[in-house]
């Protein structure tokens, strides 16, 4: 199973059309927290979202985001990284408040 941190950008965006983003984002199971060891959760930076114990490829997990992303705005064309990754370590994280 691997982690995935996918960061989107939208172009000419608002607030509304990361809102939008957020919600396509959720519905294929990405998430907006980082989970350290003791299980405490961290609000990720805006539009960057986590996807953990997956056994979706980089290619896979590029796709669910590109089709999410193109829901909110799809032009032009939003912009999508993906990195893999065995560990991760973080410095100045809000904690998650789940609503």
């Amino acid at each position: 199973m691997s982690n995935y941190t996918v960061r989107v950008e939208l172009h000419y965006a608002d607030e509304e059309d990361y809102e939008t983003l957020h919600d396509a984002m959720a519905t294929v199971g990405f998430v907006r927290w980082i989970q350290n060891e003791d299980g405490k959760k961290y609000r990720l930076p805006m539009a960057e979202y986590n996807l953990v114990n997956t056994s979706l490829d980089r290619e896979a997990v590029r796709e669910k985001a590109v089709e999410a992303s193109a829901r909110a705005k799809p032009d032009p064309e939003p912009w999508v990284l993906v990195t893999q990754s065995t560990a991760r370590c973080w410095h100045g994280l809000k904690l998650w408040k789940e609503s």
